[in-house]
């Protein structure tokens, strides 16, 4: 993903494709895959059907973003990202906390051809959990410091929650995207999930983001569509100036 004015506001959009069903699978790389700006293949998907995932996604999208998180040493990280570039996937997800090293090996075997994104604070962590996992102090303060450290590493980006897409966009400019999970819409009920840190698309592109993962909202809505249409409207009145 580029950063050019953004012709539509889908072209914002990247779907998450998590099912345990194989035909749930295809039939949605179908249906929205022409609709958004990515489909993205995350853990499950990959587990399952290995590249067929990815190939399936990359016969309907404009865009593949593979969610894998890696975290590992640094050779080992280097072995899979080429794997992954050699899959033809625009974007990678890695993991900030492995560190500079594995963050900069990342980077080395992408290549022109791949951008790597960094996972800063998962969604579902909260400040209690961050304290038991002896990491006190606000996600935002730490998210901030792991963007960082994956901006000097060359990585093309960072995944962070919505809530701390302003303080990051301070911190880093573009070309550095920021991608943002947990988004929900305004209009639906909370539903009990583990996403914790959440927001609207208007919130969190206002707050500086550039690409908003959309999973369940949308692939187990009755209406998708409707929901897309919904989305479009959101960011179109987020990314009008006045």
């Amino acid at each position: 993903m580029d950063n050019e004015p953004v012709r539509d506001p889908l072209d914002r959009v990247a779907i998450a494709l998590d099912t345990a069903d194989r035909a749930t699978f295809h039939r949605w790389c179908e249906q929205f895959g022409p609709r958004v700006g990515m489909l993205k293949v995350g853990l499950e998907a990959f587990l399952r059907w290995g590249h067929e995932a990815v190939g399936a996604a990359r016969r309907h999208a404009r865009g593949v973003f593979l969610d894998l998180k890696l975290h590992d040493i640094p050779n080992t990280v280097k072995g899979a990202v080429t794997a992954a570039r050699a899959s033809g996937v625009d974007l990678l997800t890695v993991h900030a906390s492995g560190g500079s090293s594995m963050l900069e090996a990342a980077n080395r075997a992408a290549g022109d051809e791949l951008g790597i994104l960094a996972v800063t604070v998962l969604t579902h962590l909260d400040e209690g959990e961050l304290e038991g996992l002896d990491l006190p102090g606000s996600s935002e303060a730490r998210a901030r410091r792991w963007a960082r450290l994956a901006e000097e590493a060359g990585c093309a980006g960072a995944v962070c929650s919505p809530l701390e897409v302003a303080t990051l966009r301070e911190n880093l400019a573009l070309p550095f995207l920021l991608v943002t999970p947990g988004i929900r819409l305004a209009t639906a009920e909370r539903q009990a999930d583990d996403q914790q840190r959440i927001a609207t698309p208007g919130q969190a592109l206002r707050a500086g983001a550039d690409l908003l993962v959309v999973g369940r909202p949308v692939t187990r809505a009755p209406d998708p569509d409707a929901v897309l249409q919904e989305i479009a409207r959101e960011i179109e009145d987020a990314l009008t100036p006045g």
